[in-house]
């Protein structure tokens, strides 16, 4: 963001009135704002607090393509940034704006940073976290794979594939839960047994709203059906909570078609040789037409 004129000329005067206002905005649409000024500041829709403790470092920024990173440093209270909710990976990938503002005319500011929230550590009731600019997206692989299983994650732009089809997502309540990782249903019925392996099992009510594991065994039992996570959700889940389990794709064509009905969109390639045809080689007997070897 560009500095007015007015701004400008008031930084000139080497007498100022500023302060610096962050903004976090995570992943399930919880917004925080916070100030090192001495009272709470308001603008953009966005309450700055002044009681968080929360303080940056030095923001290194540069002309080119590298990542424009900092760090910032607070104290875990209850009213704002808590322990578990770094826990439970609320704040992980959220995103940050940091503004330099004139407490005393709010409409002078400009924005210094944006990104993301990086690596987060946490100790003796304090934080600190990472901050990432916008040019950390640059460090991912860009392209395509040539691999036989799908690259496309069920349900994004590539898969195409629309939740909305009957018979592929169901919404219930927790009976029986362990370690919040195993999760014990006394029927659910209409599925198949390890329909939902490799599906999302998505938190809808309860203490750990919003958090999402990935099913690791989906087994039906003469009694139960049980879905066991690959990890543990990182909050607490209580019996009554209400969940959404997804259907899972194990990224094979056969899959895609059976399935899911969705072939024309699998995004891999399942006739490419593998590494025992590379190493095959002409021998003087047999046919060789230069026919199927199959």
């Amino acid at each position: 963001m560009a500095i007015s004129a007015e701004f400008q000329a008031h930084l000139g005067t080497g007498i100022t009135s500023v302060c610096r206002c962050w903004a976090v905005v995570r992943r399930d649409g919880v917004t925080l704002g916070f100030t090192d000024h001495d009272r709470a500041l308001a603008f953009d829709g966005i309450d700055f607090k002044a009681d968080s403790g929360l303080t940056a470092k030095a923001l290194q920024q540069t002309s080119g393509l590298a990542v424009d990173n900092t760090e910032a440093l607070g104290a875990l209270t209850d009213a704002a940034i808590t322990e578990s909710d770094i826990a439970a990976g609320r704040f992980d990938g959220a995103e940050v704006q940091a503004w330099l503002v004139n407490w005393a005319d709010l409409s002078q500011r400009t924005l210094q940073f944006r990104g993301t929230i990086g690596e987060l550590q946490r100790s003796g009731g304090a934080f600190q976290a990472e901050l990432r600019g916008l040019t950390e997206a640059l460090n991912q692989p860009q392209g395509r794979v040539y691999q036989k299983p799908c690259t496309a994650v069920l349900g994004d732009v590539d898969c195409r594939f629309g939740f909305d089809v009957p018979g592929y997502v169901t919404e219930l309540a927790v009976e029986i839960v362990e370690e919040a990782r195993l999760f014990r249903f006394a029927e659910i019925g209409g599925f198949d047994a390890r329909w939902f392996e490799a599906g999302r099992f998505v938190v809808l009510s309860g203490a750990a709203t919003g958090l999402v594991g990935v099913v690791k065994n989906d087994r039906q039992t003469s009694e139960l059906r049980e879905i066991e996570l690959w990890e543990g959700l990182r909050a607490e889940i209580a019996t009554g909570d209400l969940v959404r389990i997804e259907a899972g794709c194990d990224k094979r064509a056969k899959t895609c078609r059976l399935k899911f009905q969705n072939l024309l969109n699998f995004r891999g390639f399942p006739d490419i040789p593998g590494e025992d045809w590379l190493m095959s080689y002409p021998t003087s007997g047999g046919v060789n037409t230069g026919g199927s070897l199959s």
